[in-house]
């Protein structure tokens, strides 16, 4: 099932890859990913949970009219959140994060506003993005007086077929579900040889795998990005 999904997905990233060679511009780009979780049905965010985390791959800009393009992407990116409670220097000290990588892959539709030079430009648009699980860690410390703990282990993803709306293959007590989709709104300045992007992604899918738990839907990735990009 494993195989079929990355099967699957694969299809979708090598269309979004072929794109970059039919682009008027490909940039390699990378930053800094502020993540977090809703954690209520309205999509809210509790600050004090924000996890830093990275992004890296590449964007495409296609043309498609005088001042729209399409802008696909595939990145290897972090999502996540984290809890605490005390500081690392307290006798009662907890802090607990889950930092799950995945490839996404967003397509998006500018609209690019030229600026004073021909090769430069301000954007702005929106899109979709789909996504897949490959890695992670959870990682628990704290302290209980003199007593201090640790313990760290990979995030466990479901096997979860997204062709399947009623069935969730492979789920379980602590398991992440595989496959993550959502909304992207994106802006930035396109220089001659510099980009310099911000993005935030909204997720629609629920993060808990296999539960029944109404409470459950309503944790969703967030994801606030900064990229810095060069062109290629």
């Amino acid at each position: 099932m494993v195989l079929k999904q990355l099967i699957n997905f694969s299809i979708i990233s090598f269309i979004s890859v072929t794109s970059f060679a039919q682009s008027d511009a490909a940039w390699l780009k990378g930053g800094v990913n502020f993540a977090n979780v809703s954690y209520n049905k309205d999509g809210e965010v509790d600050d004090a949970n924000m996890l830093t985390s990275f992004h890296v791959g590449f964007m495409g800009d296609i043309s498609i009219g005088k001042v729209l393009a399409i802008q696909p992407g595939i990145l290897l990116t972090g999502k996540g959140s984290k809890i605490q409670s005390g500081k690392s220097t307290d006798n009662f000290y907890y802090k607990a994060t889950a930092n799950p990588l995945y490839i996404e892959v967003p397509i998006n539709l500018a609209i690019k506003i030229p600026l004073a030079s021909s090769e430069s430009n301000f954007f702005f648009g929106a899109g979709p993005y789909i996504a897949i699980g490959v890695g992670g860690k959870r990682k628990i410390e704290g302290r209980n007086f003199a007593v201090s703990y640790s313990s760290k282990e990979k995030i466990e993803y479901s096997n979860d077929d997204p062709t399947t709306f009623n069935n969730e293959e492979g789920t379980g007590l602590g398991v992440m579900r595989r496959f993550d989709y959502g909304l992207n709104g994106t802006a930035g300045f396109a220089l001659k040889n510099v980009l310099i992007g911000l993005n935030y992604g909204y997720g629609l899918a629920k993060l808990q795998s296999g539960s029944n738990n109404s409470k459950d839907n309503d944790n969703k990735h967030r994801v606030l990005s900064i990229s810095v990009g060069f062109k290629l």
